[in-house]
């Protein structure tokens, strides 16, 4: 395994102070590191991958140095076009390093919504022009790798790749977190419960990809209930709210999406059109515990904004925050009972059990059932 001092050593050798980008479970580590070392100037937790690029690509501008950018592989999708139509040679020519967590590597065993992410990552890579280095546990010559790939990218003034497998990284950093202050705050599974037991009858739930889809799963394992009305959204970060509007468009049951708050921000445009569509069955409700539970718990900007402040500009009709479990019991009523886009922002604390188990269905069983086929 590579020591992550070690590594980010090697980047700091080469000039790299500039960083941005999106958590991934794969490189929590680094992300985590960039936390605690670098300032607010020197890393930026992007709303989304594409952001990150821009973001790099600015810094690049300002300063004429070389900016690194980190992601998970599924965050190629969002940053496609910036890197082709403004980073790539042929255009703007901009420096940068990309670091990608490599989900869904084949011969990995990995969860079915990176299967296909994975096995393309390398030819995406390759499509887009971008030179990279496959770095893993066993890879040699480590420095001598990075140092090359990285003078590329300066002499050449393009962007470069690192593309990380799983377990490449040693977490060699001191740990010098305390423990988690108390909060009167309630869990997300606490506040999914509450919700199920009050959605109306025959409503149907698009809910948002992470721990959300887990605990909704288990929970109805738990009730013994049904999955048939639960489109769990394994993929596709931030998405979950216009697949629920899809939905609302032409099905007359009530459809709730139970989005996070990483989710929200990171597509917010959605909440415009969201807000403005006046249909009377689309409730949407978004859990706020201020960070990226899922990939190590990296903060959000979500507790320093006031998302149902944006919700209403965004013309929902209903738009209210809670912060108990007796809030969110009083006001679920009222959510339901709009007659126009309703929002809900239900405020919690982090964390999630760590023997939380994953669906036993398959993506396409959920479909089907979901669809009644």
């Amino acid at each position: 395994m590579i020591a992550l001092s070690q590594f980010c050593q090697l980047l700091k050798g080469n000039g790299i102070d500039f960083f941005a980008g999106v958590p991934d479970s794969l490189l929590s580590s680094f992300s985590q590191y960039l936390e605690k070392s670098a300032s607010k100037e020197q890393h930026v937790i992007t709303a989304n991958e594409g952001n990150a690029v821009a973001l790099a690509l600015g810094h690049h501008l300002a300063t004429a140095s070389t900016p690194l950018v980190y992601m998970q592989n599924s965050g190629l999708g969002n940053a496609y076009n910036p890197l082709v139509s403004l980073a790539d040679p042929e255009v703007y020519s901009i420096p940068m390093v990309l670091l990608i967590g490599w989900r869904g590597q084949p011969g990995v065993k990995d969860e079915p919504q990176h299967k296909k992410q994975g096995a393309i990552t390398l030819s995406t890579l390759e499509a887009m022009g971008i030179p990279y280095l496959q770095l893993n546990a066993n890879t040699e010559n480590i420095s001598d790798c990075i140092n090359e790939l990285i003078k590329k990218a300066k002499t050449d003034s393009r962007p470069v790749a690192i593309v990380v497998s799983k377990s490449t990284f040693l977490n060699d950093m001191v740990e010098t977190t305390s423990p988690p202050k108390k909060t009167p705050l309630f869990t997300r599974e606490k506040a999914i419960e509450l919700i199920v037991n009050s959605l109306p009858k025959n409503a149907k739930v698009v809910c948002t990809t992470g721990m959300a889809s887990r605990e909704l799963f288990e929970l109805r394992e738990q009730q013994s209930q049904p999955h048939n009305n639960d489109f769990l959204t394994v993929g596709g970060m931030g998405h979950a709210s216009q697949i629920a509007l899809g939905l609302a468009m032409y099905d007359s049951n009530d459809i709730v999406c139970i989005d996070g708050d990483g989710a929200a921000l990171m597509h917010m445009g959605s909440l415009a059109i969201n807000g403005h569509s006046q249909l009377s069955n689309f409730k949407h409700i978004v859990l706020n515990n201020g960070c990226h539970d899922s990939v190590g718990g990296q903060a959000t900007l979500s507790k320093k904004i006031e998302l149902t402040n944006v919700a209403k500009s965004c013309g929902y009709h209903f738009s209210v925050k809670v912060t108990s479990q007796t809030e969110l019991n009083n006001v679920l009523p009222n959510l339901f009972a709009s007659s126009l886009p309703a929002f809900l922002e239900v405020v919690i604390d982090r964390g999630h059990r760590r023997d939380l188990s994953r669906p036993t269905e398959t993506p396409l069983q959920c479909k089907l059932a979901f669809m009644g086929c």
